[in-house]
């Protein structure tokens, strides 16, 4: 049977049913087949908004004789240095939701990111300036609000993202291309993917529905006219809609746009532990029946899981009622519940089935950085340094368990800068000794040393450099 035939007699059905979807069936007369979703679409669609962006860009142009071997022999590399630059205005496109009637729009980080002047445009044909109020770029969320806004605007409520099911009927509304507002349909083809790699949240919804570039920001929506996702990314080799699109479940919209309305950032929380997901292999080796739960690998000392009683070994299995089998499903459902918020962990313990509750918390800033630029004669010479922590490695996006100092500024022209330290680089050993904090490593650098040797994680790679005076 084709399929693209089978979808709309299926849909349908969900019209005859009652608001609350509690029975799910498939169409079984002439009169539920004609239904059609133009009711739902007139419903929805005024409240998602084409969004174009302005920002300013600086081309550089180099003269192609630069690139040539002939001028290259005779005047190196300072061919290169001065290009030619011009300013030029760069314009993008994308979608949006608007979630309050007070014109409050969620879109994509990436949508606007560096966007100078904003404008958005409704279903019916009027535009409006719009401003940032905040912007979760690992989350890629960004909030939006009308200026001067004399009206009150269409807007979607927002569902509770977990309700929906794999098969559930979705509508992705858009501007894809930029020819217009556009409605497709499909259904939900899988949840909790945790392998898109399009920001740090890693868990997405996905679905069916043609997606394309310019439906960033746009709505997916449920049959019953509620949010469920801002559609955020395609699986695509050409560029086009292929049926895998992915979207932001609106659980994490909801937290992100609490935590910009009440503090005006987003605190992330953490747990202080790593862990990974049950393989058959392991799931095999610990009598499990099926693969199942994340195993705790390492805790942080004095972390939430730490003081709620977690240890290594234990294997999580539920957070708050939802089944958790992978590392980044375990850190959704904490990033989804905000600060001061008990959650029930269910784990398992040499195959006793336990559970105990913690409290989601910020990410502790002890030690205090102590910032410290590095001077005199050393390779570290014109480097700021500071100690870690796990709110200082959550805001870089660096690994919790990392030791060392961390390097927060480099100075231009420094000995560090021509040695190739980069920023975020961490210095782990100094000529063999293990790096604990900013004092000790102050202490070791002001020796007049003739050999240096340097030891730092970047980015995952344990680097060695070695100096000599």
């Amino acid at each position: 049977m084709n399929f693209k035939l089978l979808c709309p007699l299926v849909l349908l059905i969900f019209f005859t049913i009652s608001p609350t979807f509690s029975q799910k069936q498939v169409p079984i007369s002439e009169s539920q087949i004609k239904l059609s979703f133009a009711p739902l679409v007139k419903k929805v669609a005024p409240a998602v908004v084409n969004i174009f962006t302005r920002k300013t860009v600086t081309q550089y142009s180099i003269s192609p004789m630069f690139d040539d071997p002939f001028f290259r022999r005779f005047f190196g590399g300072a061919l290169g240095k001065n290009p030619r630059s011009k300013k030029k205005i760069q314009n993008s496109l994308g979608s949006g939701v608007i979630v309050k009637s007070n014109g409050v729009i969620i879109t994509n980080h990436h949508v606007i990111k560096g966007a100078e002047e904003i404008t958005i445009v409704l279903s019916d044909r009027r535009e409006f300036d719009a401003k940032i109020i905040g912007s979760d770029e690992r989350a890629d969320i960004a909030i939006l609000q009308v200026n001067d806004l004399k009206e009150s605007l269409p807007f979607l409520s927002l569902r509770d993202s977990d309700d929906l099911e794999v098969g559930d009927f979705v509508l992705a509304i858009g501007n894809p291309f930029g020819v217009g507002q556009t409605v497709t349909s499909g259904i939900v083809s899988a949840l909790a993917r945790t392998k898109v790699g399009i920001s740090d949240l890693n868990f997405f919804i996905q679905t069916d529905a043609a997606i394309n570039p310019g439906n960033s920001g746009g709505a997916l929506v449920s049959l019953d006219g509620q949010l469920v996702g801002i559609n955020s990314a395609i699986y695509s080799k050409g560029g086009g809609s292929v049926g895998i699109g992915f979207a932001i479940p609106t659980n994490m919209v909801r937290t992100v746009l609490t935590n910009l309305a009440s503090d005006g950032r987003v605190i992330r929380p953490w747990i202080g532990a790593k862990g990974q997901g049950i393989t058959s292999d392991i799931a095999a080796s610990m009598n499990m029946t099926r693969p199942k739960g994340v195993l705790i690998k390492r805790i942080y000392p004095d972390g939430p899981f730490d003081r709620a009683g977690i240890r290594v070994g234990d294997i999580i299995t539920a957070i708050d009622g939802h089944e958790v089998n992978d590392a980044e499903s375990l850190r959704f459902r904490v990033l989804t519940s905000l600060i001061g918020k008990s959650l029930e962990i269910k784990f398992t313990r040499r195959e006793e089935e336990l559970s105990v509750n913690f409290i989601v918390e910020a990410p502790s800033g002890k030690p205090a950085t102590n910032k410290l630029e590095v001077s005199g004669y050393n390779p570290l010479q014109g480097v700021v340094i500071g100690n870690l922590s796990p709110a200082l490695a959550d805001k870089i996006g660096i690994d919790l368990f990392s030791q060392g100092v961390i390097i927060i500024e480099i100075r231009q022209g420094s000995q560090a800068q021509r040695l190739g330290f980069q920023r975020h680089d961490i210095i782990e050993k100094l000529n063999g000794k293990e790096i604990d904090g900013v004092a000790q490593l102050q202490s070791l650098l002001s020796k007049n040393l003739k050999k240096w040797n340097i030891s730092i994680n970047r980015n995952g790679r344990v680097l060695s450099l070695r100096v000599k005076s």
